[in-house]
């Protein structure tokens, strides 16, 4: 299975997507994993502050719970990697 790299700004977009679809972190894993995905709430959470990683698989999960398109996920995201856009 292949993971993309957490970042900061890629788990604030998540929770910024996951709020405006009025759902808590136990609802949207509920939502995955009936879609299939193991997922726990512990690893989400550590998504959304950026501090872990997801798998592809996942995400796509996340496009279909909340209904959004993948540019959703990574708004406001440099295509650089310099120093200043790691965390």
């Amino acid at each position: 299975m292949e993971k993309v790299l957490g970042n900061k700004k890629l788990g604030e977009n998540i929770k910024r997507i996951r709020l405006a679809c009025g759902l808590t972190q136990e609802q949207t894993i509920a939502r995955l994993q009936v879609l299939g995905s193991p997922i726990s709430r512990s690893t989400y959470s550590l998504i959304e502050m950026g501090r872990g990683n997801i798998y592809v698989s996942d995400l796509v999960g996340l496009k279909t719970v909340f209904n959004v398109s993948y540019e959703d996920f990574f708004e406001g995201i440099e295509p650089s990697r310099s120093p200043k856009n790691k965390e």
